[in-house]
């Protein structure tokens, strides 16, 4: 067990300590599915949590409610983009019985996440966190991750950059482990590719100001950005270049930049940025056709990323759990290693047994203008990359 993960787990024990009473024992056949949602409702991120709780909620309506022949119960809670809350929620909620937890966004809290649910022998469901350490060979039991990996939408980011013809860049990313970790990685197949980077800045976490990198940037012969941001900060900054034209003559480029929701935020200076985006309405096959249908005709809107991925990854979780017929949650731990998600909203999706890494097309496309049943903005889907271009192999 590695340093980093000894870590999580030690300080994840301290936060199950200092929680008043002792744990509950499951039943065999108890009233009730708990499920202990912590998810972004502020913070940087704060955007990002209604897509995720209208997603995950229809999948369990759509199934009746009903897991195992009982009656789901969710519990919501405010990570607040940060790792401490994240922690003290998701402490509390097991502590009252929740049998799986879903959430949250920022990989921090992820990651904060996985040594309580790894600790007490929780599944821990992951729809949005990036960070390619959360699913990892020989890593985290009860992590599963049904969405793309930062890994996947840099290499996409890269394939843009090269089909772009951008030959000199200025690169932007979130003070944050995960983002810095992306920014390393894709540096490195820029050099390979025979790009430079001409600049680079670390902004804060909710960074409300970039006035002073946009101008740096505008005064770089860089013919493109690439923005590893996400949630606010990317808003904040596509806004801000808007007022500077920084993208008259500069190609705005990220991983996980944009989506509807993100783009509708930013308003009409996001039209031309480009991004991975991580689930799509526009997808054509008969399950999404109808998760789509049945979205609008609930919320009255287009799903948007973080609520496809949200309702995929649940479905898919508490399919899988139907299909053991047990409340042994060891059962629903290995029959989710190795499944197949056929009728993914997304298309066919393969659980890795070796990392709990789901194996899935990725996306990428460009914010333009949209008429009328569809959004103000919208992406448009220029690209489908293939799962075998995208994940590497099990690293034993």
């Amino acid at each position: 067990m590695n340093i980093i993960k000894s870590t999580i787990i030690g300080a994840a024990c301290a936060a199950l300590i200092g929680v008043a009473g002792t744990y509950p024992a499951y039943a065999d056949d108890p009233e009730t599915f708990k499920i202990g949602a912590v998810l972004p409702f502020s913070g940087p991120y704060g955007i990002i949590g209604k897509g995720m709780k209208q997603g995950a909620q229809l999948a369990i309506d759509m199934r009746g409610g009903e897991v195992l022949g009982k009656p789901v119960e969710v519990t919501w809670e405010d990570s607040e983009t940060k790792p401490q809350p994240a922690v003290q929620k998701a402490t509390r909620l097991i502590s009252s019985g929740a049998q799986m937890i879903f959430g949250a966004a920022s990989s921090a809290s992820t990651v904060a996440l996985q040594g309580i649910t790894e600790q007490r022998k929780i599944p821990l469901l992951v729809t949005i966190s990036a960070d390619d350490k959360i699913t990892q060979a020989n890593g985290y039991r009860y992590t599963f991750r049904t969405s793309n990996t930062l890994g996947m939408e840099i290499r996409m980011a890269m394939e843009f950059t090269k089909a772009a013809g951008l030959k000199k860049l200025y690169a932007v990313g979130a003070d944050y482990a995960v983002t810095r970790d992306g920014l390393e990685a894709f540096s490195a197949a820029a050099k390979e590719a025979g790009i430079e980077i001409v600049g680079v800045d670390f902004p804060p976490l909710g960074n409300r100001d970039y006035s002073v990198i946009i101008d740096k940037i505008a005064k770089t012969d860089a013919d493109g950005v690439v923005l590893i941001v996400t949630g606010s900060d990317g808003v904040t900054f596509l806004k801000q270049a808007g007022q500077a034209g920084l993208g008259k003559n500069k190609t705005l480029f990220g991983p996980v930049l944009q989506d509807e929701v993100l783009a509708a935020a930013v308003g009409p200076d996001a039209i031309g940025a480009a991004s991975g985006v991580r689930y799509h309405y526009s997808i054509d096959n008969p399950a999404n056709k109808a998760f789509v249908e049945a979205y609008r005709a609930k919320y009255n809107e287009w799903p948007d990323s973080f609520a496809g991925e949200a309702f995929d990854g649940m479905s898919w979780f508490l399919d899988t759990v139907d299909s053991t017929n047990s409340w042994n949650r060891e059962d629903w731990v290995k029959a989710f290693e190795g499944s197949v998600r056929e009728n993914s909203v997304e298309g066919r999706k393969e659980m890795r047994a070796c990392d709990h890494q789901a194996l899935q097309v990725g996306l990428w496309g460009v914010v333009e203008k949209g008429e009328a049943p569809y959004p103000d903005l919208r992406m448009k889907i220029t690209n489908v990359f293939q799962p075998d271009a995208l994940f590497p192999e099990c690293a034993e």
